[in-house]
């Protein structure tokens, strides 16, 4: 126990978290006996809700497999506290104010842990003054109901996650100037493709990858910093280059910041915020995004007519590029009047410094102790997870892990092969193939960016009431189906016909994506990895959308060259029927599943997954198309509700 901790964020030993080896000599042992009762049953649940009597859909959960192993610690993770009796509960907590000089706070901390080893039964707890048991009833129903640094908080990441979206959306209008300044013309389709695509080979080879050093040595706030940092030096750098290949290497400098800063903002937002709010900070970096991704196409379009001295055409470009320079520097400012994540502070031992951030995030210092010690607990049961293991051999190697990477892949990997992004980076340029003028395509491109955001927000509400997956299964074909309409709206003759259909086509394919691929990518693969791998499995999912993303921006020009306007976004329809089959058979649904659910859902393997719902197609045909009675069917995952 004395050996350091393999954690990517400390270097913490296992003492320095858990005050004395008997605790959690007991609290392991406590654990043991639970989760051999809840495993028993889990077992028993599953051989009484198989799909179909002819197929076991159990989970991967045999003696010796490590999936099984892997579902006894979350069971443990989703409360660390279970199995203490109130005795051992207090002294831990008396051990843990001393060791980190927090007996000041004890009455609180107790107080704290009392309510966290049992959530529903505050009401009974007598050391709870009403006070203290207001502030508990108002975290549920008045969730939204919090303290200003919270808010403050929130306009930081809000403020991130629209630099993410103007650094992305740029690049739209500025090319309809800086392409015919650098002399590259329409046959040059793959320097067309690596200039607009750069930023996101170097956010999928190095800037995911770079976020945990980052986050090791400066800290959250500090990682957003960087990477402003380096989004304002990018900005004013490609705004004065003098040659295309400056440009090139400006544009692959930016993906230093695309891919640190959207690893690292939604995890600050989550360690900062409550569990009730949460899942709806998360699902604002995507919507924020979009708002950053409209603000790039308002630049396109206000700045476009610019001409600085009058008569020079070189100077659009410069502007707009350059206005992206604005927001970060914002960021920069107020990154520093936010406190720290309160988790990042723990892991470097600085408990002192990580109550003073909670006090400042929460109403009471009776929450802030509360959540102290909770997280406290957390780490110290991920860290006995990690201690003596390759998190990378454990996340393709058990089966369950595999099977989550499976399926954030697929979300992420569908997120650009919708197509979604080929109208964020070259709706200017298409729409002038259309028929519209360069002014017109880039006010028309300006309305798919206000399109994009409005209906993003709708899904902070259905994301969590529709499900991931039924989201996913709703848009994928219409997207399909829009894409089509716009490739054959190409068939028509030039004028207003063409330019109706093209013009429809795109804006119904926006209203579609935005409250489905959208938001379901980043908030699947947030939840669909265990805690103790998820640093990784998120690594691994963004670097796997950044590089898709740049896939798709180099090949376009050239895709579109070869197999013409319909037959490239023909393709990208073939995709979104793809997804949809794939998402129908393939892919579980993670929406409000606890930490043990969620390895019961990704223990089914995914061919029991394609036949259980191969066997439901006849069922949904009869009850949705015919209308008929149809008998009960057993749900695919027997988890406890």
């Amino acid at each position: 126990m004395a050996c350091l901790l393999h954690h990517p964020l400390t270097t913490l030993r296992v003492s320095e978290l858990l005050p004395e080896q008997s605790t959690i000599k007991t609290f392991v042992m406590a654990r043991d006996r639970l989760d051999d009762e809840e495993l028993n049953a889990q077992q028993k649940n599953y051989s009484n809700h198989s799909p179909s009597s002819s197929q076991d859909f159990r989970p991967n959960g045999e003696k010796g497999d490590p999936g099984r192993q892997q579902s006894v610690v979350n069971l443990k993770l989703q409360n660390p506290l279970s199995g203490m009796s109130y005795d051992e509960l207090m002294t831990d907590v008396e051990q843990f104010a001393k060791q980190y000089d927090l007996e000041y706070a004890l009455d609180d901390l107790q107080k704290g842990a009392l309510v966290s080893q049992n959530k529903s039964g505050f009401e009974n707890f007598e050391r709870l003054t009403a006070e203290d048991k207001t502030l508990i009833r108002d975290e549920k129903l008045h969730r939204w109901r919090q303290p200003k640094m919270m808010y403050y908080m929130t306009i930081l990441c809000a403020g991130s996650a629209i630099v993410q979206g103007m650094d992305q959306s740029a690049v739209n209008g500025a090319q309809a100037f800086y392409f015919p300044y650098f002399g590259i013309g329409d046959d040059q389709v793959w320097l067309r493709g690596l200039i607009n695509g750069a930023p996101y080979l170097c956010s999928a080879v190095i800037g995911c990858w770079s976020t945990k050093p980052l986050n090791y040595y400066f800290g959250r706030r500090g990682t957003i910093f960087i990477s402003c940092v380096i989004s304002v030096a990018t900005g004013i750098w490609m705004a004065a280059v003098d040659h295309w290949w400056n440009l090139l290497l400006a544009r692959f400098a930016l993906g230093f910041a695309v891919g640190a800063k959207s690893s690292t903002t939604p995890v600050y937002a989550a360690e900062c915020a409550p569990p009730e709010i949460r899942g709806a900070l998360a699902m604002m970096w995507q919507m924020w995004t979009a708002f950053g991704i409209m603000l790039g196409f308002v630049a396109g379009v206000a700045f476009g007519g610019v001409r600085i001295p009058a008569g020079v055409d070189d100077t659009q470009w410069r502007i707009i590029l350059g206005s992206t320079s604005i927001p970060p520097l914002i960021v920069c400012i107020q990154v520093y009047l936010v406190p720290e994540s309160p988790r990042w502070y723990m892991s470097k031992g600085r408990y002192d410094k990580a109550f003073a951030s909670l006090q400042r995030f929460r109403w009471s210092r009776f929450q802030a102790a509360r959540d102290l010690y909770y997280i406290h607990k957390q780490i110290a049961i991920e860290y006995e997870l990690q201690e003596g293991k390759n998190l990378w051999k454990e996340f393709f190697v058990i089966s369950r892990n595999r099977r989550a990477a499976q399926s954030s892949f697929f979300v992420m990997f569908m997120q650009q092969f919708c197509g979604v992004n080929v109208i964020a980076y070259y709706s200017t340029a298409i729409f002038q193939t259309s028929g519209f003028t360069r002014s017109e395509a880039l006010l028309v491109s300006l309305g798919t960016g206000i399109v994009n955001w409005l209906f993003a927000i709708p899904a902070v509400y259905t994301i969590d009431t529709f499900g991931r997956r039924n989201l996913l299964l709703v848009t994928f074909p219409l997207m399909g189906v829009m894409l089509l309409i716009t490739g054959f709206s190409f068939y028509a003759p030039e004028g207003i016909n063409r330019i109706a259909g093209f013009a429809t086509g795109i804006y119904l394919f926006m209203v579609v994506y935005s409250p489905g691929e959208g938001p379901v990518p980043f908030t699947y693969s947030a939840e669909a990895f265990p805690l103790y791998i998820r640093e990784y499995g998120m690594a691994f999912a963004t670097a796997t959308t950044w590089g898709f993303n740049f896939i798709l921006s180099l090949t376009w020009p050239a895709l579109e060259a070869a197999f013409t306007p319909t037959g490239a976004f023909g393709f990208y329809a073939f995709w979104n029927f793809f997804g949809w089959v794939f998402a129908y058979f393939c892919l579980p649904e993670t929406k409000e599943r606890t930490l043990e659910e969620l390895d019961t859902v990704f223990s089914v393997k995914t061919r029991d997954h394609a036949r259980y719902y191969w066997g439901m197609l006849p069922w949904y045909l009869r009850k949705y198309l015919l209308r008929a009675d149809v008998e009960h069917r057993e749900p695919l995952y027997a988890v406890e509700e």
